[in-house]
């Protein structure tokens, strides 16, 4: 597996096939980012249930400002850092042990807000709609950020989560791809948002 684009185009990531880790296949992760490129540049990005960390590792080449990559694993998380290290990454990369939905409430304690945030947890598990209500419950998507969702067309997901709103919605043979954007209407910050 590769960086597809940005300063780290081509650069290989570290072996992870002997874990259990699936990562977002390239031609679906390329969509990805053809799709939110505008976004990119300049985020702050979460990565939940990073696995290998490819999708945070994929912002970081294209100059997004920094990623912090949470997965309850160790081994994930050791592959994340040596990832980190071999691209070079490590000073905007940030790697937190734990569980996803925990994470979330942790870090918007402490005032913590993303502009990007990825969601690819493990398929079955039924964590997509949990992950994206604490999103929304703790206010951890920055005014006018973007949560996407890489998960199997056979889980569900609802088309709202109080502040989040599903904006598009994308198949890939087996992989789809949601989009959901902060919805001003719902959300008391909107007095003080400034849209772009």
């Amino acid at each position: 597996m590769r960086i597809i684009a940005g300063s780290r185009r081509g650069r290989r990531l570290v072996d992870w096939e002997e874990s259990e880790i699936r990562p977002v296949r390239d031609f679906v992760r390329g969509a990805l980012f053809s799709i939110v490129s505008d976004f990119v540049p300049g985020a702050r990005c979460l990565d939940l249930y990073a696995g290998t960390g490819s999708l945070g590792l994929e912002a970081l080449s294209r100059e997004a400002r920094s990623c912090l990559f949470v997965d309850r694993a160790r081994e994930a998380c050791t592959i994340i850092r040596r990832n980190l290290e071999t691209l070079d990454l490590i000073d905007v990369g940030e790697v937190f042990e734990g569980d996803g939905i925990e994470a979330i409430a942790r870090f918007a304690r402490r005032g913590r807000r993303f502009d990007l945030v990825f969601v690819d947890p493990p398929y079955g598990r039924d964590l997509i709609p949990p992950t994206l209500r604490a999103l929304a419950e703790e206010r951890a998507l920055a005014v006018d950020g973007l949560v996407v969702v890489a998960s199997s067309k056979r889980e569900e997901a609802a088309d709202e989560y109080e502040t989040l709103t599903l904006a598009d919605r994308r198949r890939y043979g087996d992989n789809l791809l949601l989009f959901y954007q902060w919805d001003e209407r719902t959300d008391d910050r909107s007095s003080s948002a400034k849209p772009h």
